[in-house]
């Protein structure tokens, strides 16, 4: 399996561990029970890190399905080169380092990461074209 797509396999894991986490701290405010039941009342808050955590695994899943079409495009295509190497792994850690540094509370470095993984959006997609 070439670089790109092991990128976007730990991609997958990451999404699923903030999905996971984020319904941890939602358990820990509002109990098992309302977190198995249909949730038709209101959750309590849940604390700020669960909050933050919660807002970070949003903002994942609206970039997620630009990052995976690209790199899947990059891999159906063909092209494999330093643009999609570079793209994909910048994506992946953008967003690991964008969730930690989310949680953290630290606002500007949050910007900055997220930024990171837009360009790797976007150098993927350039790796279509040049490389």
């Amino acid at each position: 399996m070439d670089t790109e797509l092991t990128y976007l396999a730990w991609t997958v894991v990451l999404g699923l561990v903030q999905v996971i986490g984020s319904a941890q701290f939602m358990i820990a405010a509002n109990g098992f029970s309302y977190g198995a039941s249909n949730r038709d009342t209101p959750p309590r808050p849940m604390s700020p890190v669960g909050q933050r955590l919660e807002r970070a695994t949003r903002n994942f899943l609206e970039t997620v399905p630009l990052a995976v079409a690209a790199i899947l495009i990059a891999h159906v295509a063909g092209r494999h080169n330093a643009f999609t190497y570079w793209g994909a792994t910048l994506y992946f850690w953008g967003r690991v380092a964008f969730v930690l540094i989310y949680m953290a509370g630290i606002v500007h470095l949050r910007t900055a990461a997220f930024l990171v993984s837009v360009i790797g959006i976007l150098l993927v997609l350039l790796g279509l074209h040049w490389g």
